[in-house]
């Protein structure tokens, strides 16, 4: 009994310690956890194995030592807490008991942050504890929480046993551990204990946010059964779920539910309806929900305006998207920050960078907010267009307005300096951050390093990562794959090797983007033969490597060996990816090579193909401008059950435009919409373009084909209009030109240069040289700088002018 002795003597002691004095919690249980060792210790080197058994033993026997200390603790919670999370630090083993104590006080305590902490920790030992089964330990630590001092009172006792049930709940939908959570709920509801109605709606919640709207829906109607009386909000809850399910009719008989109870739905449920159609693609039937119950007089709040928005702009229809904010505005609601943050990612989503100006100047006319999420938005869609020089102004024109900079913009800029080869910008950027106390991670470190790469200045780079991992963060797999495909573009292919011998130590194991970034790599630094070497060093069969080898060909422009193993796996019966097909594709075109191409083709038609591949032959075939070959293949893709989308026909028709092949691209476009693809403003301009070419083009009837696109509104823009003004100039007709161009900046378009010299070389060729003039002060207003082009023209035609007038006679 002499280790139980001084373990009880050192428990209490430190603890009179901590109450009488300014111990730490930290420093009382590592004097406790000393004491524990030290009392347990001998002097004799023989008896340190019994003595070791004897002081684990006596850990567990003691534990209510330990329980008693947390009890003298009760009236300071916060200590209480941090002597059992420091003594568990230092190895000493908790039992029920131990968890129980601390539960009640944390409990009692209000200190629900830390009551889930402890109950997150005693989930995870429980299910990590081979011996007993996790269901009977977390049943066992109830009933020890159940059987308590403190709470005297039965309606307090029942409170404070649902404050236990919910934070158990929690801790377990915190771990995953859905099935867990739902087996202690039913157990306590059929015992006579129906969950508390937040805890209840907590779990309905949680689960449809993890895509298990059918499992909510299950322990709904259990409950339900058992006795749990709904409130507003869990209705709201089942609403959503059956909206996201899709059973509309079902959700709608919720509300009736509602009414037949007395619960008056809040604008919550009314949202949760709107937002599972909008969840569904019917975003356009949620919003004529909204409108309805805005008329009946039903409160709809904000929210369910911005989730239409994003539901449109989800479904890539952002014109519709943007018609709500406007409708938003003449019912007299003010659109807020989630309104237009949704809109402008679905406008950066299309890359319609106009949308996204303006919708940004309406925003800071209105006094909203920019925030970060919108800035990153915003300058990440300029990166997709690469357009890094303006990723950069507008950076600054946000640093200028005030808006709070987050560390994902910064990199964002410091990626556009990279690629600009702006390196040292890009580092001043960087000490700006730390000079704002913002920390720099993993990844603004490897986007200079792969600045440096690019930039082939190797020792820059690895100084850059001395620097990180000196820092104390530590290079991820990224970082090392960049830092390879680095050296091996500069041909230095053994330092690769020897990164990856330096992974290991890092616990970095290269994977299969390491090998292909390699092999890629040493292709486009022209050591092609070395990669051929490192991948068969690699022994390895995978596709994934092969389809590195094969683009590492294409890049290296050695079509012939690319096309040679691509045929060579084809007849073991391995398909590779797609993305090497699409680059041995691009490719023979580059190359011209039709024999090679055609066989490619007849070899791929055998495959199953995706849409896209299927259009990228389409499109490869088209630009070598054999369009037999390509109408053949279009026709096999569609006899195999292929639907062409609007991109390809306009593709199609576009080259047979192009060669004069007008009536059948003009058999291509009925064909387009008998299938009911949709042209667009692109398809319209494309055979517009290539009609009115031909002065000769057997009855074309223009007029039908401006009909056509009012009826599915779509409006002309600036290349539309000047394909009409064009015609009209060329066709002698310059007063119809000139009113089409006047309905062009009657609608707010603005001409391009194009579009003047249209006009322009009309106004030429009649002689007209005061139609010249006037269209000349027009462009210097407008700050229209005329190209070479528009000045040839001009010059031949005012010479033009000049003679006819002189022949007139109205030249002196």
């Amino acid at each position: 009994m002499r280790v139980s002795y001084s373990i009880s003597r050192s428990v209490f002691h430190f603890t009179r310690k901590l109450l009488t004095s300014n111990f730490t919690p930290k420093s009382l249980s590592t004097s406790l956890a000393h004491s524990i060792n030290n009392s347990t210790t001998s002097d004799s080197d023989n008896e340190q194995p019994q003595l070791y058994k004897q002081q684990q033993q006596q850990r567990q026997l003691n534990s209510s030592e330990v329980v008693e200390a947390l009890y003298e603790l009760k009236q300071q919670p916060i200590r209480a807490f941090s002597f059992f999370c420091e003594l568990k630090d230092f190895g000493f083993q908790y039992d029920v008991l131990s968890y129980a104590a601390i539960i009640r006080i944390l409990c009692h305590s209000g200190l629900h942050k830390k009551l889930h902490s402890i109950f997150l920790d005693f989930v995870f030992v429980s299910c990590n504890d081979k011996d007993k089964d996790a269901s009977i330990y977390i049943s066992d630590l109830i009933d020890a929480i159940a059987d308590n001092e403190f709470v005297a009172d039965t309606e307090k006792h029942s409170l404070f046993m649902f404050r236990v049930y919910d934070a158990l709940v929690k801790s377990y939908v915190a771990a995953g551990m859905f099935d867990e959570a739902i087996d202690f709920l039913h157990r306590k509801a059929r015992s006579g204990s129906l969950p508390h109605i937040f805890t209840f709606n907590f779990l309905l919640n949680r689960l449809i946010q993890s895509g298990k709207s059918d499992m909510s829906m299950a322990v709904y109607k259990v409950f339900k059964r058992l006795g749990l009386i709904p409130n507003d909000y869990t209705y709201a809850i089942v609403i959503k779920a059956l909206s996201i399910m899709g059973n509309l009719e079902e959700a709608v008989d919720v509300f009736k539910d509602m009414e037949e109870a007395g619960v008056t739905p809040s604008p919550f449920a009314y949202t949760a309806f709107i937002e599972g159609l909008c969840a569904n693609q019917k975003s356009e039937f949620g919003y004529q929900v909204l409108q309805s119950w805005r008329i009946a007089g039903i409160p709809i709040d904000i929210y369910a305006y911005s989730v239409v928005i994003r539901g449109f702009c989800g479904e890539k229809k952002v014109d519709e998207a943007h018609n709500v904010l406007l409708d938003m505005e003449k019912e007299g609601i003010v659109p807020d920050m989630r309104c237009y943050g949704a809109l402008i990612r679905g406008f950066c989503r299309v890359h319609n960078l106009l949308r996204v100006d303006t919708l940004l100047d309406d925003m800071r006319s209105k006094g909203i907010k920019i925030n970060c999420v919108i800035v990153s938005l915003t300058l990440n869609c300029l990166c997709e267009l690469g357009m890094h020089a303006k990723v950069v102004n507008k950076f600054q024109y946000f640093k200028d307005l005030g808006v709070s900079l987050d560390g994902v913009s910064y990199n964002i800029v410091v990626d556009a300096l990279c690629k600009l080869g702006k390196l040292e910008e890009a580092v001043e950027f960087l000490d700006e951050m730390k000079s704002k106390q913002m920390d720099m991670d993993v990844i603004h470190y490897t986007t200079l390093i792969n600045g440096y790469c690019c930039q082939g200045k190797l020792n820059d780079a690895f100084r850059v990562f001395k620097e990180m991992t000196e820092t104390g963060l530590e290079p991820d797999i990224v970082t090392c794959n960049i830092l390879a495909s680095g050296l091996c573009r500069e041909g230095l292919a053994a330092e690769a090797l020897d990164l990856l011998s330096d992974m290991e130590i890092l616990n970095l194991k290269p994977n299969a983007v390491t090998h292909n970034v390699i092999i890629e790599s040493l292709c486009i630094g022209g050591k092609v033969k070395e990669a051929e070497a490192y991948l068969s060093r690699l022994g390895d069969d995978s596709l994934d490597s092969y389809s590195a080898m094969i683009n590492g060909y294409c890049k290296a422009n050695h079509t012939a060996d690319a096309f040679k193993l691509v045929f060579k796996l084809l007849g073991q019966g391995l398909i590779v990816k797609k993305s090497c097909f699409n680059n041995l594709l691009k490719n023979l075109c580059n190359e011209g090579d039709d024999d090679r191409i055609m066989m490619f083709v007849g070899t791929v038609l055998n495959l199953e193909l995706s849409n896209a591949m299927c259009g990228k032959i389409i499109s490869t075939l088209c630009q070598t401008r054999d369009m037999k070959k390509a109408q053949l293949v279009f026709d096999i893709l569609i006899r195999r059950g292929w639907i062409p989308d609007v991109i390809t026909y306009t593709i199609m028709i576009n080259s047979y435009c192009r060669l004069n092949f007008l009536p059948e691209a003009l058999k291509l476009f009925n064909d387009m919409r008998k299938r009911g693809i949709k042209p667009d403003i692109v398809t319209f301009t494309v055979l517009l373009d290539g009609h009115l070419k031909q002065a000769d083009s057997y009855s074309f009837d223009r007029s039908a084909v401006r009909t056509e696109m009012e009826k599915l509104e779509i409006r002309p823009d600036v290349i539309c209009y000047t394909v009409f003004i064009d015609a009209h100039s060329k066709a002698d007709n310059i007063q119809e030109a000139m009113g089409i161009f006047d309905e062009m900046i009657e609608r707010g378009l603005e001409p391009d240069t194009v579009t003047y010299t249209a006009l322009l070389s009309g106004c030429c060729n009649r002689g007209d040289i005061h139609g010249v003039v006037n269209l000349l002060d027009l462009i210097s207003l407008k700050r229209k700088l005329p190209d070479d082009f528009t000045k040839s023209v001009l010059k031949r035609g005012i010479l033009k002018a000049r003679k006819v007038q002189f022949g007139n006679g109205e030249l002196e």
